[in-house]
């Protein structure tokens, strides 16, 4: 019961809400499962909480483990002491521990071992115990010519080793000083000589100091990056005024005073080597570790939050899509997709230098356009991406009757997918780039669908993850892209296996095993067809079975949120109102006859009923928010084009701890710094912006050499200064902006080809 009452207080939540979830996921249930359908058994622990709860319970339990190894260790020594063993009992943390353990884990053959091994213990103890005795007459006595000790200095240092071991080695002296020096240490931070021209990414950290527990996690990766490139050097230094304190601690510990005896300066001197050429390195690599640990931590936390934002953005739909990644030299890659994200066919084509060949492209465009009555231009904002979008501007004004929209889409992973092995496997026939183009016109119409299929550390809205604990922050993205799937659902019968291995109870086995189930027999009609599938028994159905649906199947319960263990709830509610189920379902008159409780019982709670309630009036809806597009300024497409006070809209595309970056459309992400998120203080800058939100943004600064800029959100925010000059907004740019790329020819087969494409020249 300890650890269940340890977590319980940790979460502030009942240790019965602790015992019943920790039975539950012993049981092989899952998080998203337990979420959403055992709250009466959690007391409705949400998704977040069941998370904590679980990192805790497994990082306890590794305690626990560790603990019986040192238990036993010290106990095969014959050195474990009633105190001991409680202490070790008691200890709350992997690091407290093993600093308990310090004294007896096996370790080399040390000085200190050697001193002892030459009879020197007892000169070390009987100076600490007398130091009225004169250390160098009292050294003499212990000299041992066998043992290479024949002098009373190299007694006398060998009894100092023993000592600065067993100073080095108390547990409670240890987490003094570790705590100590976390308060009050300060990390001072240089250039490396010689360093300085070749680490100039590096120059707000040449000549840095700060607290090291107040160090937010993005400086403390910068520094560590530096560290670990050879550009920055550092040390953890205590503040000048406190010194002498880790000395006197010592001192103090082992009760050594100044009294004037003989051995009283011996003492204090061995105190001050301890601090110097022990514990001070020890302590520092502790610290430092400490600090990476927690800048890690919350790096991964940032990423994770970056993650669900963008995996949970609004779908623009099912709707025919054309994907355009950009190029300049190697052209730009243009899929059309079906509404379903079928490929339908594809092209290359060359508007851009060195070609320019703008009419012709445009030709293309428009026929494929017209064939497959394509309604959305989905164009990745890499390389030559905002003069892509001028291309489907012009080909959206060419063919009004078509209604298209033109949307820019981050193409981060895209590169990674199309060379990836399913995407191999799903386009065979395909080059790369094409299939790039594939998913950059997919995470239009729907990014949770294409985004799972790239790994997530390949999607870049992280702050140094690629410093992290790369198992850590696995685990943990897998962790967010499991919750977000299981949040807005699937559709059985339009998941690829990739999206189904993210459900709840399935894993690749099980969800290739659907996919070819689908492939052999047909769509599925229910949701019990899916025991039939070979190894999807009946535990995998009731944790995934809630998390799928089946649009247009036999029941209309298929294709929402209410588990199948609740039909028979649904049922009793269809009875009550005397109709079928199918009329309950979206009925909100007939549901509002339903809310008086009378369902409760022993199998379905207060919980289950009013999720049930609300999934039945409006069944299968889509958590995630309306479609929406921003729209980039004309003519401004680089970072040269931008001036200071120029008023823009933008994409969130990674916030950060210290503020957001924004895509303005040239091709370098501006940053929002977090005190200019707004017109009041701002402790995190997701109580303001998410991943994916629209923004209206003010440039303050361009930096071309460094390739910085930086913009603020305030007067959006309704900031009182006169406002600033805005943009021009499309149509009134310049004519030398909005001159579109001469075409490759002029002859007049031209003409016919976009007149055969329904365009004009």
């Amino acid at each position: 019961m300890q650890l269940e009452q340890q977590i319980a207080n940790e979460l502030q939540v009942r240790p019965q809400q602790v015992s019943a979830t920790i039975q539950l996921l012993d049981e092989g249930a899952t998080v998203p499962f337990i979420a959403r359908y055992r709250k009466e058994v959690t007391g409705a622990l949400d998704d977040t909480q069941l998370r904590q709860l679980e990192q805790r319970l497994s990082y306890l339990r590794e305690l626990n483990d560790r603990r019986k190894t040192v238990l036993d260790s010290i106990r095969q020594q014959g050195r474990l002491s009633p105190e001991l063993e409680l202490q070790i009992q008691q200890a709350d943390s992997k690091g407290r521990l093993e600093d308990l353990y310090l004294p007896y884990r096996p370790k080399r053959r040390t000085k200190a071992q050697q001193a002892r091994e030459a009879g020197l213990e007892p000169l070390a103890d009987q100076l600490l115990q007398s130091p009225q005795l004169d250390p160098a007459p009292t050294a003499r006595q212990y000299l041992n010519p066998e043992a290479a000790i024949d002098s009373a200095e190299k007694a006398l240092d060998g009894a100092r080793q023993i000592l600065l071991e067993r100073f080095s080695e108390q547990a409670e002296l240890l987490t003094q000083l570790r705590e100590w020096l976390w308060r009050n240490g300060q990390l001072s931070v240089r250039v490396v000589r010689g360093k300085s021209e070749e680490g100039s990414k590096f120059r707000d950290y040449f000549d840095y100091n700060e607290q090291i527990q107040k160090m937010p996690s993005h400086r403390a990766l910068a520094v560590l990056r530096g560290q670990r490139e050879g550009i920055l050097k550092f040390s953890l230094l205590p503040p000048e005024e406190h010194n002498l304190y880790p000395v006197e601690q010592i001192r103090r510990s082992f009760g050594l005073r100044d009294n004037g005896r003989p051995a009283d300066a011996w003492l204090a001197e061995s105190a001050a080597q301890c601090w110097k050429q022990k514990l001070h390195g020890s302590l520092e690599n502790d610290l430092i570790k400490r600090l990476r640990e927690q800048a890690e931590t919350e790096a991964i936390r940032v990423f994770g939050r970056n993650l669900k934002d963008l995996m949970l953005a609004a779908p623009a739909g099912n709707r025919a899509t054309m994907g355009l990644d950009p190029g300049l030299r190697t052209g730009v890659k243009v899929a059309v997709v079906d509404a379903t994200g079928k490929m339908l066919e594809h092209a290359t084509i060359y508007p851009h230098a060195p070609k320019k060949q703008w009419d012709q492209s445009l030709a293309t465009l428009g026929k494929l356009a017209r064939k497959h009555n394509v309604e959305l231009l989905s164009i990745g904002n890499g390389t030559a991406s905002r003069e892509t979008e001028q291309l489907a501007q012009e080909l959206t004004r060419q063919l009004p009757e078509l209604a298209m929209t033109a949307v820019m889409v981050s193409e981060s992973g895209a590169s990674v997918y199309s060379a990836s092995e399913l995407a191999a496997k799903e386009f065979p026939e395909l080059d790369v780039s094409i299939r790039g183009a594939v998913s950059i016109a997919r995470r239009l119409q729907d990014p949770l669908a294409e985004l799972v299929k790239i790994e997530a550390r390949a999607i870049g809205v992280g702050q140094y993850q690629h410093d992290v604990d790369q198992s850590a922050l696995s685990d943990s993205l897998d962790n967010v892209v499991e919750d977000c799937v299981n949040h807005v659902g699937v559709d059985v019968n339009m998941a690829s296996v990739e999206l189904l291995t993210q459900v709840a109870g399935l894993n690749r086995t099980t969800a290739q095993n659907i996919v070819a189930y689908r492939d052999d027999n047909g769509r599925f009609e229910q949701r019990k067809q899916l025991l039939k599938v070979p190894r999807l028994g009946p535990k995998a159905f009731e944790q995934c079975a809630g998390f799928l649906r089946i649009r247009g199947g036999n029941n209309s319960l298929d294709n929402s949120a209410v588990h199948p263990e609740a039909y028979p709830l649904v049922e009793q509610m269809a009875a009550y109102c005397q109709c079928p189920v199918e009329q309950l379902v979206g009925n909100s008159q007939q549901l509002e006859k339903l809310r008086s409780g009378r369902f409760s019982s022993d199998q379905f709670g207060s919980y289950t009923i009013a999720d049930t309630l609300s999934e039945l009036d409006k069944p299968g809806r889509d958590p995630r928010g309306e479609f929406k597009t921003a729209r980039f300024s004309d003519g401004i497409e680089k970072p040269e084009d931008l001036e200071v006070n120029m008023q823009l809209e933008g994409v969130v595309t990674n916030v950060t701890n210290f503020g957001a970056f924004v895509d303005i459309g040239v091709h370098q992400d501006g940053l929002v710094h977090i005190s200019h998120l707004a017109n009041r203080f701002i402790k995190d800058p997701h109580e303001v912006v998410k991943a994916g939100d629209i923004v209206q943004v003010r440039v303050l600064e361009v930096d071309l050499k460094r390739r910085r800029i930086a913009l603020s959100m305030k007067a959006a925010h309704g900031a009182t200064e006169a406002p600033p000059p805005a943009a021009k907004p499309r149509g009134q740019q310049p004519e030398k902006r909005r001159a579109k790329p001469a075409p490759a020819t002029k002859t007049g087969t031209l003409g016919d080809i976009l007149a055969a494409a329904g365009l004009k020249r």
